[in-house]
């Protein structure tokens, strides 16, 4: 959407992400990504970690699902998604304002490990409105003409 504050960032997930599920029954996973910038200081000739920052962050129906089932507590991930504040009230009263990320696209960073990525199965509230299955999704194809 036009006007909507979008960012990537690159960190390490603090915990497994957390499946739980609206009254309508849409799937939503939270999850707080740590990113820590790192600055080479000349005058210690060492790499030093900056001050982190903890991003919480939601994804939603089918995207919420496979994070939880792909990733775990440490993994570096890159996610790339738009910025939402919001205001609530505590239990003292106190007004408090949280930025939070709803999460677009997340994978994990293959800069110091390796992944093997698997086509999931489409389900049927995943925003697409019953499009057909996947053509090339099968490993042994039914004729040798293209399906089109």
């Amino acid at each position: 959407m036009s006007g909507e504050t979008t960012i990537t960032i690159i960190g390490n997930l603090t915990g497994d992400p957390e499946l739980n599920y609206t009254q309508s029954g849409l799937a939503v996973a939270s999850f707080t990504i740590a990113s820590s910038p790192r600055v080479y200081n000349k005058q210690v000739e060492q790499w030093q970690d900056g001050e982190p920052l903890f991003m919480r962050c939601s994804a939603w129906r089918d995207l919420g699902d496979h994070v939880t089932e792909s990733l775990t507590k440490g993994t570096r991930v890159i996610a790339s998604g738009r910025l939402r504040q919001r205001t609530y009230e505590t239990s003292d009263g106190d007004r408090r304002t949280v930025v939070e990320m709803t999460v677009d696209e997340i994978g994990p960073s293959l800069r110091f490990a390796t992944a093997k990525p698997q086509k999931a199965a489409r389900s049927a509230h995943n925003g697409h409105g019953g499009a057909p299955a996947d053509p090339w999704a099968s490993s042994t194809p039914a004729s040798d003409e293209p399906p089109f």
